[in-house]
């Protein structure tokens, strides 16, 4: 793999697709354990794996790594198809890379607590910021992230105090509190009937004002921690 990443190191630089005939020679060839079969089928469909990666969020500086493990998703596929199931390589091999870069993110997740959920990762077009939120299905609540700098009694006071009805709503979905499940960005732009970059930017505007009341407080009270 980093043999072919070395020389294929752009998307406009990578080798045309297989036709239908052509991919079926070279699948035959590689049931009869050819080598150059094989690495002919991984070089010519890095293609879809660069289309497969745009289907997540990230930032430029991330794209060749989604694709490093996007290609390893890939030469999975080509070790693991079998024709004789009726899918088509290009569908199965689809399926490998996300499930490559989704055990990715999965990872990653575990150790989030290294770096701040609402860090940008890029910006839509927009020009609103994507964070680590978006990309990631939401199993924690507010009280956790914020658990080293807020007590919970001040977390709520703030909530109905400091914040609009909209901006209360949207942090309130997002996180699920009072009851509520916690929701994506997307489930609660559906709900709320708004658009997806319109709750990140109510959601960012909240957090901040959440974050400056309590270290505000924090300023007013010598017993702070």
């Amino acid at each position: 793999m980093t043999f072919l990443l070395l020389h294929v190191d752009h998307a406009a630089a990578f080798p045309p697709a297989l036709t239908r005939a052509e991919e079926q020679i070279l699948l035959d060839q590689l049931a009869e354990g050819s080598e150059e079969a094989r690495q002919k089928l991984i070089t010519h469909n890095l293609r879809l794996v660069a289309h497969m990666t745009k289907k997540f969020y990230s930032p430029e500086r991330e794209q060749e790594e989604l694709i490093s493990i996007g290609t390893l998703g890939l030469m999975k596929a080509v070790s693991t198809f079998k024709p004789e199931k009726g899918a088509r390589f290009a569908t199965y091999a689809s399926r490998c890379i996300e499930n490559e870069i989704l055990m990715h993110y999965r990872a990653k997740k575990k150790t989030a607590g290294e770096v701040f959920f609402d860090d940008p990762l890029e910006y839509d077009k927009d020009g609103n910021a994507l964070t680590l939120l978006d990309i990631m299905p939401d199993s924690t609540n507010l009280e956790e992230q914020v658990e080293q700098s807020m007590q919970e009694k001040q977390l709520y006071h703030y909530l109905q105090t400091k914040l609009s009805k909209r901006e209360w709503t949207v942090i309130v979905r997002r996180y699920g509190l009072f009851g509520y499940p916690a929701q994506t960005q997307r489930e609660v732009a559906c709900s709320l009937d708004i658009s997806r970059s319109y709750v990140s930017r109510i959601e960012k505007h909240a957090l901040s004002v959440l974050r400056d009341a309590y270290e505000q407080s924090c300023g007013e009270s010598v017993s702070c921690d």
